[in-house]
């Protein structure tokens, strides 16, 4: 039993199945974003600031793009951003 089967109009039948194709669409898109941040996080942890700088120019093109579609808030956004800047920055 799907959730379209508990959708008891016609409407609501259309909704169910337009969310379960946003929800997959989103939950990529989400994943995209999350390793775009865990490539930067891993070669700050190594020690190489090349590489992450590298990394964070992609991520940032990532993190900009899931703003601009929705899927992450503004402030989200920049707070990653600012973060992930401030790591690199501090390392030696």
């Amino acid at each position: 039993m799907c959730i379209r089967d508990r959708a008891n109009t016609k409407q609501a039948r259309k909704r169910a199945r337009q969310n379960v194709a946003r929800n997959s669409h989103l939950a990529a898109q989400r994943s995209q974003y999350r390793t775009a941040i865990k490539a930067v996080r891993k070669f700050i942890v190594a020690g190489n600031k090349a590489a992450a700088k590298e990394a964070f120019v992609r991520a940032e093109s990532v993190i900009d793009t899931m703003k601009s579609k929705g899927v992450l808030h503004a402030n989200a956004a920049a707070r990653h951003k600012s973060r992930l800047s401030a790591a690199i920055k501090a390392m030696a």
